[in-house]
């Protein structure tokens, strides 16, 4: 299992489009890969979980994956949050 914490930096938060950016890099693993904020875990395949936890500006949350490709799904997330602007 790997897991990391991030902040995020863009302005509008989490919104549609970067949340369909991180789903999308998320999909291209095999590993169960969770977003967890105030709580509460949801799939980050899924573009309505990921939107249902209202992410915004200057909040922090936490990537999880688990499985065997976890460490690779999870650097290559953290290099999508950073290209995107997103969150460091």
């Amino acid at each position: 299992m790997a897991e990391q914490k991030f902040t995020v930096i863009d302005e509008a938060g989490i919104h549609a489009r970067p949340a369909s950016v991180l789903v999308s890099t998320a999909n291209k693993f095999q590993a169960d890969i969770f977003l967890g904020h105030n709580g509460k875990d949801v799939n980050l395949k899924s573009i309505l979980g990921v939107m249902s936890l209202g992410i915004g500006a200057g909040e922090t949350f936490t990537i999880r994956a688990e499985g065997a490709d976890a460490d690779d799904a999870l650097v290559e997330l953290e290099k999508t949050l950073k290209n995107e602007g997103l969150a460091e």
